[in-house]
């Protein structure tokens, strides 16, 4: 199985630059954490630690077919997953986000600011966990083309809309109250988001059911068998984004984890 590693070339954990002096949070979680596969590891003490790690983690994309259920940890991304799990600060929260449509993006934003510059959490990270049409926005715009993802998508969804620049980002990233700045909802996206820390997480199961509503409405152009389909659009993730074999149930792996669930 070949390994890909894909690198966020332009992350930044602004949050902890513009709350500098705010200290690191107390930690009540052990130093020594476990990985998935049983070996002892630190977790990261901050969040660009984590980001670190993170970027430098492995992202498995050169799937030829995948099964239905994940069996093997060497199936997804789970040295980036271990990761987020063991990260060590107290203050993290675990989006349940499913609704492509809806405000998610907006709500993880908001409490970003407000954990950072109003209750001075300057570590806090924002995980969501994606499935549903939401995972849609996880795939890039070549699979968009490929496989008509708009007409799932729904209204206001001609293309992914949700992975692109905007002019907010290139405005003063020192200035946190500027309406129109880059922690405003004018720069509401995913790349906005992972550039502060934040990390999108992948469903399995999504991609597979996905891969199998394709199939059934014949929008799969090449005949593709859905072992070979949902292969296909788990290599076409976004970069950053870690692959699960299951949100749901790496959502109770989160909780466990200390981190407050919202939906």
């Amino acid at each position: 199985m070949e390994t890909r590693t894909d690198r966020r070339a332009a992350l930044q954990t602004l949050g902890v630059a513009l709350a500098a002096g705010a200290g690191l949070l107390a930690n009540t979680a052990p130093a020594a954490q476990r990985r998935d596969d049983g070996t002892s590891f630190h977790g990261a003490a901050t969040l660009a630690e984590l980001t670190q790690r993170l970027a430098a983690a492995p992202r498995r994309r050169s799937f030829k077919r995948v099964p239905m259920i994940l069996d093997h940890r060497e199936q997804w991304d789970h040295e980036a997953l271990s990761d987020v799990l063991a990260y060590r600060p107290t203050a993290k929260q675990a989006w349940d986000n499913t609704d492509i449509g809806g405000p998610w993006l907006n709500s993880m934003r908001n409490s970003l600011n407000s954990q950072v510059w109003s209750f001075g959490h300057a570590e806090f990270l924002a995980v969501s966990a994606t499935h549903g049409s939401a995972q849609l926005a996880l795939y890039d715009q070549q699979m968009w083309d490929k496989y008509g993802l708009a007409k799932l998508a729904g209204k206001g969804f001609g293309t992914n809309t949700l992975i692109e620049e905007h002019a907010a980002g290139n405005t003063d990233a020192g200035n946190y109250e500027d309406p129109q700045g880059a922690y405003s909802s004018a720069y509401t996206s995913i790349p906005a988001l992972q550039r502060r820390g934040a990390v999108f997480m992948a469903c399995h199961n999504a991609a597979w059911e996905l891969a199998a509503r394709l199939i059934s409405t014949d929008a799969n152009p090449d005949r593709l068998p859905i072992e070979a389909l949902a292969a296909e659009l788990t290599n076409h993730l976004i970069p950053g984004v870690i692959l699960t074999p299951g949100i749901v149930a790496t959502l109770a792996e989160l909780q466990r984890s200390g981190y407050a669930y919202v939906r």
